[in-house]
């Protein structure tokens, strides 16, 4: 199986709303991140990515940890996830290969949901907000 590295954010608004996106030519709303650069750590990929991604710069909160899901839009594809809390510096706008944006409800069931934020990102949500 084929591994695929990544850093994704976990980005929650006032309203404990949880930022997506869709990039183009996908069906699936994922965190913002993306892939490790060569000899880029973990940390520097996701400044760059949200940079790139959202338009906006950011400082990372907390490290949630490192989690396997499966790949959403890869099949045969196992996706490895440096997941972090992080806070940004301006409202978010669409960017780079982004599609689509929006604030999800954490009880949303009409989105259609990446594996990584399913089955990680929104039950951690639920727990370390207490809903």
């Amino acid at each position: 199986m084929k591994i695929i590295t990544v850093s994704a954010a976990v980005i929650l608004n006032e309203q404990k709303q949880l930022l997506l996106v869709r990039k183009r030519n996908t069906e699936f709303f994922m965190q913002v991140g993306g892939k490790l650069e060569p000899d880029e750590s973990p940390e520097t990929t996701m400044l760059r990515e949200i940079h790139e991604e959202i338009g906006s710069h950011a400082n990372i909160e907390k490290f949630i940890g490192r989690f396997e899901t499966p790949a959403a839009n890869e099949a045969d594809h196992l996706l490895v996830s440096y997941v972090y809390q992080v806070k940004l510096d301006q409202s978010p706008k669409i960017d780079a290969e982004i599609a689509e944006m929006k604030w999800i409800d954490l009880d949303d069931h009409q989105t259609k949901l990446a594996p990584l934020t399913k089955s990680i990102v929104i039950p951690w949500c639920k727990k370390y907000l207490a809903i």
